[in-house]
């Protein structure tokens, strides 16, 4: 290679963080030998099989021998066959809905979206009601209404975003809130919990390591540790009380989650019956509030604070 040649990009191996076996064969595929282009292309069309057929008949099926299908494992970074195979089924089955999908999206109907999106979002809403015991929803409450300090920790898209749409209600009632969406911060935060404190740690999956660890560590140290999650996950059965995340996903995979309207309805269902728990001392805080943005805002009273 001369100076003037650009260098390859190295190839991260299967051990590396974010090794992709599915981006390699698709690199491959494009920019590999010709041999490694008719392996590549096989693999990606018939994923399934390759992933639990034997390598003789990965091998026959391409017209090539099981030497060059171990030497075509380690060109995409693996240490072999076995885990060749072992990488692929794991992408499968996290994401082998998208590896079938039609590459064009259908032509929707007018008003095809408004609909998906609005029975989505009135099914996930739906379940909440049904779902939901209203008894946890006061205990948590009265938790929030007569805590010293709160912690609302989430990450990831909603369940950060949440996060901060909770400190957001929460504050305007005289509560002296935070959120944290950074793994590191959580845990430290929550190291420095204890008696008094309450740990509101929200997660979609429950399963969030951070916020697992930080609910944990602050538990240990005294602090009160609720959560908004999936049922049956790590975080639920941890937390002292849990308002439960009802399955709301379907199999269009060009939706927004109507997971999303769930979430936000716990959301402003816990922050209601904390404002209800404090009762109407929390009035002088939203009147000044009130007041203070007038100044630089249209005084319209029938317009909600701050948003």
């Amino acid at each position: 290679m001369t100076a003037s040649q650009p260098k390859a990009p190295a190839r991260r191996g299967a051990g590396a963080p974010g090794f992709d076996v599915i981006a390699r064969l698709r690199d491959l595929a494009e920019t590999g030998s010709k041999l490694e282009k008719r392996l590549a292309a096989f693999v990606l069309a018939h994923s399934r099989l390759a992933s639990t057929g034997s390598i003789a008949e990965i091998a026959e099926r391409c017209g090539t021998s099981e030497p060059t299908v171990t030497r075509f494992a380690r060109a995409l970074g693996c240490t072999g066959t076995a885990d060749f195979k072992f990488r692929l089924a794991q992408a499968l089955a996290r994401g082998e809905a998208y590896l079938g999908a039609d590459a064009e999206a259908p032509a929707p109907e007018r008003g095809h979206a408004l609909e998906v999106v609005c029975d989505g979002a009135a099914g996930a809403l739906a379940r909440v009601r049904s779902g939901l015991d209203a008894q946890t929803v006061e205990r948590m409450a009265l938790r929030l209404a007569n805590s010293r300090r709160i912690l609302a920790l989430g990450s990831g898209g909603t369940s950060s975003m949440m996060a901060r749409e909770l400190e957001n209600r929460l504050f305007r009632l005289g509560l002296d809130i935070r959120s944290e969406s950074d793994g590191q911060m959580q845990r430290m935060l929550a190291s420095v919990a204890g008696p008094g404190t309450v740990v509101l740690a929200l997660s979609v999956s429950g399963h969030g390591r951070s916020v697992v660890e930080a609910a944990a560590i602050a538990r240990g140290y005294g602090a009160d540790t609720l959560a908004i999650t999936a049922p049956g996950s790590p975080l639920a059965a941890g937390a002292d009380a849990s308002l439960l995340l009802p399955s709301c996903e379907d199999n269009n995979l060009y939706k927004p989650s109507s997971g999303r309207y769930a979430f936000l309805a716990l959301v402003d269902i816990l922050a209601l019956a904390t404002a209800q728990a404090i009762g109407p001392r929390l009035f002088e805080g939203l009147r000044r509030i009130r007041q203070n943005l007038n100044t630089h805002a249209a005084p319209d009273p029938a317009l909600p604070i701050g948003d």
